[in-house]
């Protein structure tokens, strides 16, 4: 009931030990009468007790119940009801008269009952008989039938077993109460609608609130989709959440790294309608494999809609990192507030002349499982005439790693130092220059052995 769909989607299957995906959490919630269409039969009481003021307010509470099941049926106030639903009329006094069938048609529908005339006594039996006729027992569409009457019978049969009988069919019976000059009474009316008697019967002495008493009871019979809407995320530890986009519909909030919580007020209460949430996670966990995005979601409405979401994957995939230069110690300084300068001593460092540093990552690819690599990483200049000058060459031991198959394995920060009194690109200080870097990497492992023959003379 209520919401029609939930879906949680990510926007890619794969990404990097350190990479960012986008999640979007989404609903689509309708009036019930719209994801299951439904038939209502207006049954009008115009006996002569209902002369006057009470024939009168009805007249503009049943067109308005009409004008807004109209509405909730297809989102617009267009004539005529959507998505399978009809709704016709019968009138009682001495006999019931079917004033029009099941149709969709809303003006014919609301020139029907402004052509109701009061008079004579209050045959309900023949009502309920006349408005069960109307339903196409063959229909799927649920079935409703809404009374309005101040339940005193002065004619024909008793009521209550027909309205039994159609409660039996699984007919709905809603019955309204509006205090005529012969009184109300209100048991016959809890006794013909369906239980509880408090969602399916409403009374009022007032003529004036009929109005608001249909339309109440318009928005209950197509039962608002969802509404005080509250949803709870919490991604997998491996991932953290780093921004969350503004929803169409309610508001989110992250409540930590892990979590966020989205809220929405109503949801398809009086049509379809559809809610979108985006926000970006990050991956940082320190091992590769098929994660699940999500640790655990929550749905929460005041309806008890029971929604669950999809739990998608992430296919990980981490490069094995070598740093092979350790970054230098930093020295710790302080700032005082209110301070504009501060002098410290930061000791000494090695530095014959000024210079710049490149510093360069290489992956290198199929890396089996248990061999060690060497690295040779070479640079060299190039000046303006296309001649290579040396700058260094770096060689390094790139530990083996234990996963299960061959792999790429990423080498990070190899840096050289360049000082800018080599440079070869005759131009003043600090103007561009132009390097060349090649790399060359083996296997130090292998099983191979030279196979050295003895040969034995006797």
């Amino acid at each position: 009931m209520g919401v029609t769909n939930s879906n949680k989607s990510i926007n890619t299957t794969r990404i990097a030990c350190d990479g960012t995906l986008r999640v979007t959490l989404a609903l689509t919630a309708a009036p019930d009468i719209i994801s299951n269409p439904t038939d209502i039969v207006l049954v009008l009481d115009r006996s002569g007790s209902m002369a006057g003021t009470p024939s009168a307010s009805m007249k503009p509470g049943a067109k308005t119940f009409i004008a807004l099941i109209d509405e909730a049926t297809d989102s617009a106030k267009d004539g005529q009801i959507g998505y399978g639903s009809r709704i016709g009329i019968v009138s009682f006094a001495n006999t019931a008269t079917t004033d029009t069938p099941l149709i969709t048609a809303v003006d014919t529908l609301k020139s029907a009952v402004d052509s109701l005339a009061a008079g004579g006594s209050t045959n309900h039996a023949d009502a309920f008989t006349r408005a069960v006729e109307l339903f196409d027992p063959t229909s799927g569409n649920a079935k409703v039938i809404v009374m309005f009457t101040d339940g005193n019978t002065t004619a024909g049969d008793p009521p209550a077993p027909v309205a039994a009988a159609a409660r039996a069919q699984g007919i709905v019976i809603y019955c309204i109460g509006l205090i005529g000059s012969d009184g109300l009474d209100i048991n016959a009316l809890n006794s013909w609608a369906t239980d509880p008697d408090a969602a399916h019967v409403a009374v009022t002495p007032d003529a004036a609130d009929l109005e608001r008493i249909f339309a109440e009871l318009a928005a209950n019979i197509s039962k608002p989709g969802a509404t005080n809407i509250t949803i709870h995320e919490t991604v997998n530890a491996d991932f953290a959440i780093t921004s969350i986009l503004s929803p169409n519909k309610g508001s989110a909030s992250m409540l930590d790294a892990h979590s966020l919580q989205w809220t929405i007020p109503a949801l398809g209460v009086s049509a379809s309608e559809s809610a979108s949430l985006d926000f970006l996670v990050r991956h940082i966990g320190q091992t590769p494999g098929t994660k699940p995005v999500n640790q655990s979601i929550t749905y929460t409405d005041t309806e008890g809609n029971i929604v669950s979401f999809p739990d998608p994957v992430v296919s990980v995939e981490c490069d094995v990192v070598v740093h092979p230069e350790e970054c230098p110690v930093p020295v710790n300084l302080t700032v005082e507030g209110c301070t504009d300068a501060v002098l410290v001593n930061m000791g000494e460092v090695s530095l014959d002349s000024q210079g710049r540093i490149i510093q360069m990552d290489v992956t290198i690819q199929n890396v089996c499982p248990g061999k060690r690599v060497s690295l040779a990483a070479i640079l060299t200049e190039v000046d303006q005439d296309g001649m290579e000058h040396q700058r260094g060459m770096k060689a390094m031991t790139i530990p083996a790693h234990h996963s299960a198959t061959c792999r790429d394995v990423r080498v990070k920060c190899i840096k050289f130092v360049v000082p800018e009194d080599l440079s070869v690109s005759g131009r003043a200080m600090c103007s561009p220059r132009n390097f060349k870097a090649r790399f060359i990497a083996h296997n130090i492992d292998t099983d191979y052995r030279c196979c050295e023959s003895m040969i034995t003379l006797s």
